[in-house]
């Protein structure tokens, strides 16, 4: 079926093969998501592939209307070759099979491993055939057994962390069986002690695991519970990872799924340092990353410990401050919230000045003066309107403000 004529635009601009799961990046290209995922994060180039365009997001949105244009032209081509015979099983089931039946009992697991993801990555059908042939068990069945495995044994570690560079290729939705599977509560810590120990491209697949289970919905709980802060160190270290930009962006998405689930989870983050991580990354952050450290601070600001956590800092209300008006309606909504947060419930003469000096004050008066009402602008006359009196013992207190306060 590759070989017919087709639409240009069915085809992948990198491997000119008809896509089976086409994403479209910042570009508005669309390509095939595991060829353009491998550009990205094992490759590192920081460009798309069809212009060369430089990218500073590297976000991909599945293209639906795309993918069923394909599926829609296959099933015409199907339907005009009535001779046409049902699929065939992949020439490589019977080695597929024999590897992962052997797994558990082979000296060789390493190799083992990488010969079934070649495997896997070598056609479209060959990911079905692993699934159906009972692939997810054996290889999620060795996972856990070899991380209970004495942290000394290097051999033992080097088969986990293959063993998530082939898991980590799966579609994790939460119908499928791969992901009731993986999302047990064994199969999780072994990817939670990968993404902790793990080399560079074993915390990512770890952490890329992750995000797909999170997105389909998981509850964080029993894992938080059995990992504590090791959970979130591991993030944060990801978090502020500098040379993979990707990782520390998953990184943020999973911390956002465990901290709105529970506060008991987000005092252990800030027990971690949680908010001195996320005050220290905002001001190098991109719009996308930015929104994202200022909601998880949002957050953690809810609960005593993280405002206090935020104001001890000595950046913390400098670094919010600078992103009112600067960043996106999203970010100033964030901060105006996190403000307002800190603000009323720990209005310390020193934090009303750092609001001061820092300039917060003049833009929340800025914001009164937008068109329109909303919730933010409530929010930021009630703190004007509360701190009134202290601000305007300084010069640099702005005059207008008098018909608010009245």
């Amino acid at each position: 079926m590759e070989k017919i004529d087709c639409p240009p635009d069915f085809r992948c601009p990198i491997s000119r093969a008809v896509m089976k799961d086409p994403v479209t990046i910042i570009t508005g290209v669309s390509y095939e998501r595991k060829n353009i995922d491998k550009w990205f994060n094992v490759y590192n180039k920081k460009t798309c592939p069809a212009t060369m365009q430089p990218l500073d997001n590297f976000d991909m949105t599945p293209n639906h209307t795309l993918k069923r244009l394909i599926l829609a032209w296959r099933e015409t081509l199907v339907a005009a070759s009535p001779s046409s015979s049902p699929a065939q099983p992949s020439s490589k089931h019977a080695e597929m099979v024999s590897l992962f039946s052997t797994l558990d009992s082979s000296p060789f697991k390493v190799t083992s491993l990488k010969k079934i993801r070649a495997i896997v990555q070598s056609g479209d059908d060959t990911m079905s055939d692993f699934i159906r042939s009972g692939g997810v068990e054996a290889v999620v069945r060795m996972l856990v057994s070899q991380t209970m495995v004495d942290n000394s044994d290097l051999v033992s570690f080097q088969s986990c962390e293959e063993a998530l560079g082939l898991l980590h290729l799966l579609p994790l939705s939460k119908e499928d069986k791969a992901f009731r599977l993986l999302s047990e509560s064994e199969p999780m810590k072994s990817v939670a002690i990968v993404l902790q120990r793990g080399s560079a491209e074993a915390r990512f697949h770890a952490i890329f695991i992750f995000r797909k289970i999170a997105r389909a919905g998981f509850d964080w709980n029993p894992l938080v519970e059995d990992r504590g802060m090791d959970l979130f160190k591991s993030l944060l270290e990801l978090v502020y990872d500098e040379l993979c930009s990707k990782a520390s962006s998953y990184a943020l998405e999973v911390l956002f799924e465990i901290l709105a689930s529970s506060k008991k989870s987000r005092l252990k983050a800030i027990e971690a340092g949680a908010v001195c991580v996320l005050i220290e990354l905002l001001p190098d952050s991109n719009r996308s990353k930015c929104e994202k450290v200022l909601l998880l601070m949002k957050l953690l600001c809810e609960c005593p410990e993280g405002r206090m956590a935020l104001v001890d800092h000595g950046l913390g209300i400098a670094v919010v401050s600078k992103t009112l008006l600067q960043v996106s309606n999203a970010a100033t909504k964030l901060g105006v919230k996190t403000l307002c947060l800190v603000s009323s419930f720990h209005p310390t003469e020193r934090v009303l000045e750092e609001m001061l000096m820092f300039g917060a004050v003049k833009k929340l008066v800025t914001l009164l003066n937008l068109e329109g009402r909303s919730s933010t602008k409530k929010r930021v006359l009630d703190m004007l309107k509360l701190h009134g009196n202290a601000w305007r013992r300084h010069q640099c207190f702005p005059c207008e403000l008098k018909d608010y306060l009245g």
